[in-house]
């Protein structure tokens, strides 16, 4: 853990995606910060071990399953009596150019991306509401506003996190609910995957990757009490790569 610091002590945290990458370092960031962490993933062998590791709960689940998603909910809400912090990190990749994209393609990546982030934010309103207090932090992508070849189906739910971010800001704002996103740049195994001839497309000017764990510190930061007076925000996190 960095220098920032922030103290979580009583708040129940759930991460999606958080097998590996971006959510494994900020479970074990909001883990460290005395938060009760709840860790969601697909992959449920990676995931126990992540949650070991992180001494966080582990919960196997589909983002794009509702019935997966009020399932998770209503079990940190039985263990804790309260949620207050979500982050919507769950996504997968089916990169084809737009005439290859089957309907599974497109669908999967929406459901996933678009889909987790509604259901997973729906569930919690509620409680949000009933507390007068919640954060959600979406990550969406660089993608998301500026597009990139192959990627229509990942560039179409990005883009729409960008304006569900928005939207679901405006509409919790009267209950104490800030909705923000950030726009990462890091190391990740969805990066691994592009071709390395196409690193320095994508990289541009900035020299590298960032670690995941610096993303968790602007996640953190967005999900912190003192960052109760910035909503709809989308945050880039990514070098300046977005410059």
């Amino acid at each position: 853990m960095g220098n920032i610091t922030f103290d979580f002590t009583g708040k129940s945290v759930v991460v999606t995606g958080a097998a590996r990458g971006i959510g494994r370092a900020l479970a074990g960031h909001f883990a460290d910060a005395k938060a009760t962490v709840f860790m969601v993933d697909f992959d449920k062998d990676e995931l126990d071990q992540a949650a070991r590791e992180v001494g966080a709960v582990g919960i196997p689940a589909d983002v794009s399953n509702t019935e997966d998603v009020e399932r998770v909910v209503a079990t940190v809400i039985d263990e804790t009596g309260r949620v207050d912090v979500l982050v919507n990190n769950a996504g997968i990749l089916r990169d084809r150019v737009l005439w290859k994209l089957t309907d599974d393609d497109w669908n999967q990546v929406l459901e996933v991306h678009a889909g987790g982030t509604f259901r997973f934010t729906r569930a919690c309103v509620p409680h949000f509401r009933r507390q007068k207090f919640g954060r959600v932090v979406n990550v969406t992508s660089y993608t998301g506003l500026h597009g990139n070849r192959g990627q229509a189906n990942y560039a179409t739910a990005k883009a729409g996190i960008i304006g569900f971010t928005k939207t679901a800001a405006k509409e919790l704002a009267a209950f104490g609910v800030t909705v923000n996103a950030i726009s990462p740049n890091a190391a990740t195994r969805m990066t691994a995957s592009i071709p390395h001839e196409k690193i320095a497309e994508v990289t541009g000017p900035i020299p590298r990757f960032a670690d995941p764990s610096e993303m968790a510190d602007a996640i953190c930061f967005l999900a912190s009490e003192e960052a109760g007076y910035i909503t709809g925000v989308v945050l880039p996190v990514d070098g300046g790569l977005s410059l």
